[in-house]
């Protein structure tokens, strides 16, 4: 998976009016996100990051759905949490409430996670994990197959931190923390070599 910075003739900002425009014209199986005035083009994911999306997707969802503080999406869904910011994290929890009417748009974020690849990795990272913190995002996720680790991030982190055995996240809406076993997590989605 590669991020490549979308070119164009002129070396202005991207607008989001053009990056709408851009991205409805665009072949399908893209994802498209705009950061500080640059559109950011993804190919489809691997189908090891797509399993590690699905597993995680399904593990989240049973635990946010029943305690109803939330909802669990998967990308692609544009989050805007400021003009001229575009994102879709690979998956994402939405509060309770964010949603609900067709024509709103997720401004808000409990959890954002990115399931990282050699070549998004700077991205990931870099570019768009400040944004995530900026935005008052509680936990923004970097899933590392490849070191079968979990980058977590809160808005004050200067640094990650760096969880390879459990991830423990107790989102102030809930009772109890949604546990995953990080090993045995890792040890399930690993591609047969």
């Amino acid at each position: 998976i590669m991020a490549m910075p979308a070119q164009r003739a002129t070396r202005r900002p991207w607008t989001e009016e053009e990056f709408y425009a851009a991205r409805d014209a665009a072949p399908a199986g893209e994802r498209w996100e705009l950061v500080d005035g640059k559109v950011l083009v993804t190919p489809a994911p691997h189908w090891v990051h797509q399993r590690i999306i699905g597993r995680l997707f399904v593990l989240l969802d049973a635990y946010v759905r029943p305690r109803g503080f939330g909802e669990v999406f998967a990308s692609p869904l544009d989050v805007k949490l400021q003009p001229g910011l575009v994102l879709q994290p690979d998956l994402l929890v939405v509060p309770a409430g964010e949603l609900r009417r067709r024509s709103d748009i997720v401004r808000r974020l409990l959890l954002a996670a990115e399931i990282v690849s050699p070549s998004s990795a700077r991205y990931d990272r870099v570019v768009k994990r400040p944004h995530y913190q900026r935005n008052g995002v509680s936990e923004y996720w970097i899933v590392d197959d490849m070191s079968q680790t979990v980058e977590r991030w809160t808005p004050d982190d200067e640094r990650p931190e760096l969880l390879a055995e459990q991830l423990v996240w107790h989102p102030s809406a809930a009772s109890e923390p949604f546990m995953l076993d990080l090993v045995q997590f890792f040890k399930d989605v690993a591609a047969e070599e």
